[in-house]
């Protein structure tokens, strides 16, 4: 069941691909023109895909990238966590690349959906012709559904992710089958030295070829996103016994069929299909296409819930569509924005041979962030000897940056959107992490410490109410804003009085036992620190059991939590300044509301509001 779900959703993004990949590389060949490519330029460009698929994804991924899981967890920023154990002082340089990686995905989680539906919903214009004026609309309607039902979660859809794409796979083997043996010769492209000789012979093409063929890789990075979610073994599984055979079979398919009948490229997957089956296999398409998008969705949902715990981006509402599963989420800010990126990419370009310039870069990019940061855990957590370790990462990084060299050369073309993308994502969370870190400093400044506030109050107490406080800080050696305003305003104490800080720490999961720290200051006041993981959601009554256990009792619902709500007022400033200000300060706004994001029973909180300029 786990390689069937594995199926579904880690391998829809390049399960597609054969719709385009092999398309877009003979073009590259042939330096766009519209005669038919020649048999070397079909063997060449193909041997180039088998091999990147065999290099980058079977050995890189399958074999080296997937045993580096943090607690079971992979990702740009699980495996950047995992190499700062490692890292020593170069550990900032450690969280800089997993920022840029886990931007970079962003970038690929709006191409995706925008090139696998639109060349999908292209391939009807083999059997319906009229509808060629139509493929704009209908990709972005689909594209609009696809967006709308992701409030109701992916539970239902994703139990036929997995048979729908088991049929895609069976399909792909069963058309390459077919045609494989219409010109022998295309095995050839199995030996890597064709890839070789084609790139000697054709200097003036290969990086433009090369470009092209990582098309049949993207999604490779989905592997090791979705390792939390089905793990080691049947991902790998699935591969060697499913994906990768039926994804080869059908390239050779398609090469084999264009070196017999020597026409011109438009769309071969669909073309070598039997009349009967082209329409068929058009929907199947489309389908897919639809599932690969939903894949790269969630694993968008789950950066930007992992990226806003880690503080790299605002708290965002997260909206569990799952009882049981807690990996189903569904941000609505999140899911806008993506939706509005594909559409302006759909609209935009037009087709999706115009997208699949822009496609390309983001992926290549991560991929080498991939392999830097994996050398760091190659060496440091598993003690690999030294020149293994250059050995390995010197190959991956010279592959890795040929292709992000090939795709670089597309930039003008559209090359540029992927990156324009990611360097806006980077862009905020860099204003996002700075701004809140002098703010924390300002706010920090003008309180006082908690254990010189503790002494006042014993030699001066106040009245004293019934019931707990909580009073919820970052900093938890200051006195949080909403004491010192509540004790001005209200001058009262409560009989029992909690100075909560929540942490995220460097692992997916907390266990319970090391849910709760409590650290008593004096009678009046105690230290409150509650421990989450980055793949964990902040539920603050919950977590509040476990203090029962260790003597504090309480009653959640006679509790008060008193919040500390910050008015941020821009200071005057260069034009520059201001500006990072004003979208540091917009960002703030937009977060989601402490209430809701830690769960906190809405009856019970206070909020006292101060004006901070910035």
């Amino acid at each position: 069941m786990l390689m069937l779900g594995a199926a579904g959703v880690v391998y829809g993004d390049i399960g597609t691909s054969p719709i385009y990949a092999l398309r877009e590389t003979l073009r590259a060949a042939t330096n766009g023109a519209t005669v038919p490519p020649t048999s070397t330029e079909i063997i060449g460009s193909l041997s180039i895909i088998v091999w990147a698929l065999t290099v980058i994804v079977t050995l890189k991924y399958a074999l080296i990238v997937l045993r580096a899981g943090n607690k079971g967890e992979g990702g740009t920023l699980s495996l950047a966590i995992l190499a700062q154990s490692a890292a020593g002082r170069m550990r900032l340089a450690v969280v800089s690349l997993g920022v840029i990686g886990a931007a970079l995905f962003f970038g690929d989680a709006v191409i995706t959906p925008a090139i696998s539906v639109l060349s999908a919903v292209e391939g009807f214009e083999l059997t319906v012709p009229a509808v060629d004026d139509y493929i704009i609309p209908i990709t972005a309607g689909i594209l609009i559904a696809l967006f709308a039902v992701q409030r109701y979660g992916t539970g239902r859809v994703s139990a036929v992710f997995g048979p729908v794409m088991l049929i895609w796979f069976a399909c792909l083997a069963a058309a390459g089958a077919g045609h494989v043996m219409d010109d022998p010769a295309i095995l050839r492209a199995l030996n890597p030295l064709e890839a070789i000789a084609f790139a000697q012979a054709h200097t003036g093409v290969a990086l433009a070829v090369a470009g092209a063929a990582f098309l049949a890789v993207t999604g490779a990075e989905a592997l090791y996103v979705d390792l939390g979610h089905f793990g080691r073994k049947p991902i790998i599984h699935t591969w060697f016994a499913l994906v990768f055979p039926a994804l080869v079979i059908n390239y050779l398919g398609q090469g084999a069929y264009l070196l017999k009948t020597g026409g011109s490229i438009s769309q071969p997957l669909f073309e070598m299909m039997p009349a009967w089956g082209q329409t068929p296999l058009v929907v199947l398409a489309t389908v897919a296409t639809v599932i690969a998008s939903q894949a790269v969705i969630s694993g968008a949902f789950s950066m930007a819930r992992q990226a806003a715990q880690l503080h790299l981006l605002p708290r965002v509402t997260v909206i569990h569509t799952s009882e049981t599963q807690s990996g189903q989420i569904y941000l609505p800010q999140v899911n806008w924005l993506l939706l509005a990126g594909v559409l302006a990419l759909v609209l935009g370009f037009g087709s999706s041979d115009a997208i699949a310039a822009a496609y390309g870069i983001s992926i290549s990019g991560q991929m080498l962030v991939t392999t830097l940061l994996l050398a760091l855990v190659m060496r440091g957590v598993w003690n690999w000897p030294l020149p293994t370790v250059l050995l390995v990462t010197l190959a991956f990084a010279a592959i890795d940056a040929t292709f992000l060299t090939a795709n670089m050369l597309k930039f003008t073309d559209g090359g540029w959107v992927s990156i324009f993308m990611a360097m806006m994502l980077l862009a905020v969370m860099t204003i996002w992490t700075r701004g809140s870190k002098k703010l924390f400093e300002k706010t920090r400044r003008m309180e006082i410490p908690l254990a010189e506030l503790a002494a006042t109050l014993e030699k001066s107490p106040p009245h004293r109410v019934p019931g707990t406080a909580i009073f919820m800080t970052g900093d938890q050696e200051s006195a949080p804003t909403s004491l010192l305003h509540s004790l001005k305003h209200y001058k009262v104490l409560h009989q029992q009085n909690l100075i909560m800080t929540v942490k995220t720490l460097p692992v997916p999961h907390v266990e319970e036992d090391d849910r709760v720290e409590i650290t008593p200051l004096n009678d009046d006041f105690t230290r409150l620190t509650v421990n989450f993981g980055y793949m964990e959601d902040p539920n603050i009554p919950g977590a509040l059991k476990a203090c029962r256990k260790q003597g504090i009792k309480f009653d959640i619902m006679s509790t008060s939590f008193f919040l500390s709500r910050r008015t941020l007022i821009p200071s005057a400033a260069p034009p520059l300044t201001s500006l990072t200000k004003r979208i540091f300060i917009q960002l703030a706004r937009n977060a989601a509301d402490t209430t809701s994001f830690f769960r906190l029973p809405t009856g019970r909180v206070v909020e006292i509001g101060t004006q901070v300029v910035i």
